[in-house]
C-alpha cells in the first residue's frame, strides 16, 4: 500500500477498472470562491493517487475518468465534489455513488453520517481529520495531509459494500440509485444560485 502523488494530472494509462474511489480538497466550502487544489482516487486496492493540480486545471486524463460513463466514481458527500469539478475542471461527473446517501437512506436510527463515523461503525476504522483544514494551496503537501487525502478514499469501496447490502435489505436500492442519477443536477443547482433552497418544496 502506498500513496503515490502527481502534479497536474493522472499519469496516462493508468486504469482503476470497473470503478473509482474519489475525493477532493479545496480551499474553502464555496466552489465559487475556493479553488480546487487536490484530487485523489483509489481503485480499493489500499493505493491512492493524488493529484495536485495545477492553475490552468488541464488535466486531460483524469477529466477524462470523471466523466467515463463506463466507470464508477464513489464519493463521501458527492455533490461537494462534482460541483467544484464542474467549476473548477469543467466537466460533468458520472455515474456516481456516494456512501453519505446511502448512509442516510438505511442508517436511519442515527444522524451521524460523515466519513469518520461510517469507518468506525461499519469497518471498525478510526479516521483522523486532523489535516482537514490544513492549506490545501501549498506548493509542497506534508505527508501528514497526504496521509489524510489518502485515508479519505481508501474506505470507500468497503463501505460501499457494506451499505450495498444495508440498501437492499431496507428495500431502498432503486430509490438510492435514482437519488445518485440526481447528484450531478443536485450540484449544478448549487453553483447556479441555490444551495439551499429546496426547489421542489411548496413554498
Amino acid at each position: 500500500m502506498a500513496n503515490h502523488l502527481y502534479k497536474g494530472d493522472l499519469p496516462a494509462g493508468l486504469s482503476f477498472g470497473a470503478s473509482v474511489a474519489v475525493d477532493s480538497e479545496t480551499m474553502g466550502l464555496n466552489p465559487h470562491r475556493d479553488r480546487l487544489c487536490v484530487v485523489q482516487l483509489s481503485g480499493g486496492d489500499g493505493n491512492a493517487h493524488i493529484v495536485q493540480l495545477s492553475p490552468d486545471y488541464a488535466a486531460p486524463n483524469l477529466k477524462r475518468l470523471l466523466a467515463d460513463p463506463k466507470v464508477l466514481k464513489i464519493f463521501h458527500f458527492a455533490r461537494f465534489d462534482i460541483a467544484a469539478f464542474q467549476h473548477w475542471l469543467g466537466v460533468e461527473t458520472a455515474p456516481v455513488y456516494c456512501t453519505k446517501v446511502a448512509s442516510r437512506l438505511t442508517r436511519t436510527f442515527t444522524d451521524r453520517h460523515g466519513l469518520k463515523d461510517l469507518a468506525r461503525d461499519l469497518l471498525g476504522h478510526d479516521l483522523s481529520k486532523q489535516q482537514q483544514s490544513s492549506d490545501w494551496g501549498a506548493e509542497t503537501l506534508t505527508r501528514e495531509q497526504l496521509d489524510y487525502a489518502a485515508a479519505d478514499v481508501l474506505y470507500l469501496h468497503a463501505l460501499k459494500e457494506k451499505l450495498d447490502v444495508m440498501l437492499a435489505r431496507e428495500g431502498r436500492t432503486h430509490l438510492a440509485e435514482a437519488c445518485f442519477r440526481f447528484l450531478p443536477a443536485r450540484a449544478a443547482l448549487d453553483l447556479a444560485g441555490w444551495p439551499e433552497i429546496d426547489i421542489l418544496a411548496h413554498s
